[in-house]
């Protein structure tokens, strides 16, 4: 996985609650197991029309908008378990997605595979959707070592919550697997101890 430190960008609004994982990535696209390409079927249902034209109405599609950090709904990722909406989000590009509450299996998923969810409260949430209706090219900060989320023209932040261990993995861009690895030579001797 890549490093996350801190990211400034622009954001897509989509103020659709309670988006679900069929809604992120419908149950028709999973039959890959390999992470890769997944970014393009997010969302489409709502991104396409049933004839495959584009629906220039949503979110995703609206030229205004662009960027890495997503700021979606209360209540999103809920829905069934599956990994693939994580993957296919962070797929698309997105590395954070910014909500006033997430699913947990969602957001668990959602730290294991490299995307930051940032929950803020639902004041903030439509303080940030105002923002970005007001100016599409608003920059919000996203600081994961401070952990704060700001809107960068007016100053206005929010802290937000991460467990230590999955903000560490996440500073270091280490998987579970990763975490283990750098931590070779102390578990080598601790078995060597134990002989």
């Amino acid at each position: 996985m890549d490093k996350f430190i801190k990211l400034t960008s622009t954001a897509i609004p989509l103020s659709i609650e309670n988006v679900d994982t069929d809604q992120i990535i419908p149950a028709r696209f999973l039959k890959a197991t390999d992470r890769e390409g997944f970014g393009e079927n997010l969302f489409r249902d709502w991104r396409f029309h049933k004839d495959g034209s584009i629906n220039t109405d949503f979110a995703l599609n609206n030229h205004n908008y662009s960027g890495s950090i997503l700021v979606a709904g209360d209540n999103f990722g809920c829905g069934s378990s599956r990994e693939h909406a994580a993957w296919a989000i962070h797929d698309y590009g997105i590395k954070v997605v910014v909500s006033s509450f997430f699913a947990d299996i969602f957001k668990g998923n959602s730290l294991n595979n490299g995307l930051l969810p940032v929950q803020v409260s639902p004041e903030y949430l439509q303080e940030l959707f105002s923002e970005i209706k007001k100016d599409a090219s608003a920059q919000i900060e996203v600081d994961l070592e401070k952990q704060k989320i700001t809107i960068i023209s007016s100053g206005s932040s929010s802290d937000f919550e991460i467990n230590d261990y999955k903000k560490m993995c996440l500073m270091n861009g280490y998987d579970d697997i990763d975490f283990l690895i750098s931590n070779q030579s102390e578990i080598e001797a601790f078995e060597k101890a134990r002989v």
